[in-house]
């Protein structure tokens, strides 16, 4: 996720870093270069005439665009802001079962500690299963000896929610925690395999290819069909116009398809592993953990 100040005046003209600039720019020098030699072809020979082509057709064209590219990045965007909120409801149920542990556990160092630190395992598993890596490797680091049996499972995520299950179930067992009380860690771990579920349906589920397919095509098409209807009318100024053009409609198909996978590595994408940072700090500082992990810092204005 791009964190840096809003940029004002002339940074406008030049930030590149958190723009959408760099992924489109050879599609917006092709349209360019196309556009000069269709500038050039008409000004010399006049193919269409002395008027030139006109350019109704690419208004309406470009309108209907516009209106489909806005409905396509409104559903990309709830898709990010969904699973940002999901992972703030991890971080909620986190925190919540840090905080019940130290409360009802008081005498169970030992048991609060596991506990803390499979809740950990998850937050780490959990974000390498959406971002298609080392779900082993992610949690294992957190796990003890005895617990290594989750590694060996195909959803570690769910696996580690099961054997913290089963680490609170002890004392209830034992008959030195209530029933009830045990109840309310469950409704907690509960709430976290439904945010899991959440984002692996946002992961495991694209929008339509064909929608996606059709604006990819339209946009283009509108892109490359443009200078032709200009070059008549503007000339040599056809090829600005049709790259500053070029650039709202390829940055917005770019932008979309950003979002559309939130739990990804690009720039816009979410921050799961400062995300994941902030829920280790919170449950080792409630298990009375020191020092501290420092929070991840943005890397060139990019937090992961």
């Amino acid at each position: 996720m791009i964190i840096r100040p809003r940029p004002t005046g002339w940074q406008l003209l030049y930030i590149l870093r958190g723009s959408i600039v760099p992924a489109i720019a050879p599609k917006v020098l092709a349209i360019g270069v196309l556009a000069v030699a269709v500038a050039a072809f008409e000004r010399y020979w006049h193919p269409f005439g002395r008027d030139g082509v006109t350019v109704v057709p690419f208004t309406l064209l470009g309108l209907v665009l516009s209106i489909f590219l806005s409905f396509r990045n409104s559903a990309c965007h709830d898709r990010w802001w969904e699973g940002r909120k999901l992972w703030g409801q991890l971080l909620i149920e986190a925190r919540s079962v840090a905080r019940a542990a130290a409360a009802l556990l008081p005498g169970e160092p030992a048991l609060r500690t596991r506990a803390s630190h499979l809740l950990i395992a998850f937050a780490h598993a959990l974000a390498a299963r959406l971002r298609a890596a080392d779900q082993a490797a992610a949690a294992a680091p957190w796990l003890a000896d005895d617990q290594r049996a989750v590694l060996q499972r195909r959803n570690i995520p769910d696996a580690v929610l099961a054997q913290l299950a089963g680490e609170l179930a002890v004392p209830l067992h034992a008959g030195r925690l209530d029933p009830y009380l045990y109840g309310q860690f469950e409704a907690r771990l509960q709430a976290m395999s439904s945010v899991q579920a959440g984002c692996e349906r946002i992961a495991g589920t694209p929008l339509p290819f064909a929608y996606t397919l059709l604006l990819h095509r339209c946009a283009w098409l509108f892109c490359v069909l443009l200078p032709f209807g200009l070059a008549g009318a503007l000339g040599w100024a056809t090829p600005l116009v049709s790259m500053l053009l070029a650039y709202a409609f390829f940055g917005l198909d770019q932008l979309g398809e950003e979002l559309e996978e939130p739990f990804g590595l690009e720039p816009n994408d979410l921050p799961l592993d400062a995300m994941v940072r902030t829920i280790e700090i919170d449950v080792l500082d409630a298990l009375g953990r020191r020092p501290l992990p420092e929070p991840l810092q943005p890397q060139g204005h990019v937090l992961r």
